[in-house]
């Protein structure tokens, strides 16, 4: 199998595969034991880190934005950390469904591509493409679904290694 930019699509498809399940598990789990849903996205691994809400939110929204970002077209809008788990599910299929119309020809040529990106309000690094994607968003999409399951967890979902691979190997 040859990896290309294309590739990644797949891969932040998966990601967003697993966000979704373990919301599912994790929303099953809050309502068996009388857990507010809006609680349960407050949910925190450390009180100086984002809540689950939030790490739910960056795995859909990066999946699609430095895809967008690396082939040039419209970054589809972002969704927010207040949705409640089935806005969030809503929008998991909305960003899978927007990968899933991308093509390998979108991405030719494209690994190279300066691409410039404001990251905060001190940093604005310019980058080729193919780095934003391989390592920026995938290192990052992979940290937050992460951090969707650490959180679940350490509040008592149950959860195991196979979790993180609903969509299979």
């Amino acid at each position: 199998m040859t990896t290309t930019l294309f590739s990644f699509v797949d891969l932040f498809r998966r990601q967003l595969d697993t966000a979704a399940h373990l919301l599912t598990k994790g929303s099953a789990f809050a309502a068996e034991k009388g857990i507010a849903e809006s609680d349960m996205l407050g949910w925190r691994l450390a009180e100086d880190m984002h809540p689950l809400s939030f790490q739910a939110m960056v795995v859909i929204n990066f999946s699609q934005s430095w895809i967008a970002r690396a082939i040039d077209v419209a970054i589809p809008d972002p969704v927010t950390a207040d949705l409640d788990v089935a806005g969030y599910q809503a929008a998991i299929t909305a960003a899978k469904t927007w990968l899933a119309a991308l093509t390998p020809e979108q991405f030719t040529d494209r690994e190279d591509v300066p691409v410039t990106a404001q990251l905060g309000p001190n940093m604005e690094p310019t980058l080729p493409a193919a780095q934003w994607v391989t390592v920026f968003a995938a290192t990052n999409i992979a940290f937050h679904a992460n951090m969707v399951y650490a959180i679940l967890r350490s509040n008592g979902v149950p959860l195991g290694k196979l979790d993180v691979f609903p969509s299979g190997l």
